[in-house]
């Protein structure tokens, strides 16, 4: 009989997120760390939401600077939302024109590794623990995820409608960014605090 596999869903509990003096930390370390990938890759990530394999198998070519985007295309194994633009912002664009200016000749990849089969980067496991835990941070706790868990959660924190976070993010679904609303109640009280001095009825 044909084996079937089962797909777990991610969980519904507690979202793990940096604050944004744990991000700084972060970068700080990641950009003093030897290993050349961890640093740009903590920061499209913060910056973008992109998943690990959306990340290391970004293509020189669909990075366009100009019109601060990142082409995705529909690979299997890259992207579970098929092909689409990511946003990136102002701040991206320009580190990413200065990283393309510096990055190595011959290669159609953002992060080659000539050993890989794929041609890129496939894996920043070790590094990523490593920056993690001299940041002070818990490796078990903070993982690669947490990064895009991060981006979104300051996206709702900041009060971005959740149909736009989830353009951003590349979610299938609105259900699986409403999660995101429920993480901190301060964006919550902020919004009421608004309804109130819209009304005026005190």
């Amino acid at each position: 009989p044909a084996a079937r596999i089962r797909r777990f869903q991610e969980g519904q509990g507690r979202i793990t997120y940096l604050t944004t003096d744990q991000i700084k930390r972060l970068i700080e370390v990641a950009k003093a760390d030897g290993n050349p990938v961890i640093y740009p890759f903590i920061v499209i990530a913060l910056e973008t939401s992109m998943r690990k394999m959306e990340i290391l198998g970004i293509r020189k070519e669909n990075i366009g600077i100009q019109r601060r985007i990142i082409y995705i295309p529909a690979v299997a194994g890259e992207t579970k939302t098929g092909a689409r633009e990511q946003p990136i912002t102002q701040h991206l664009a320009d580190f990413l024109a200065g990283y393309l200016e510096a990055a190595q000749p011959g290669t159609p990849w953002l992060f080659p590794s000539p050993g890989a089969k794929s041609g890129h980067a496939m894996d920043i496991r070790k590094p990523f623990r490593r920056v993690v835990e001299a940041a002070g941070l818990d490796p078990d706790q903070v993982v690669r995820h947490t990064m895009r868990h991060t981006a979104i959660t300051h996206l709702v924190q900041a009060g971005v409608d959740l149909p736009t976070v989830k353009r951003i993010s590349g979610h299938k679904t609105l259900a699986m960014v409403e999660r995101y609303a429920h993480q901190n109640g301060a964006h919550i009280e902020s919004a009421m605090d608004k309804l109130q001095a819209r009304l005026k009825l005190a």
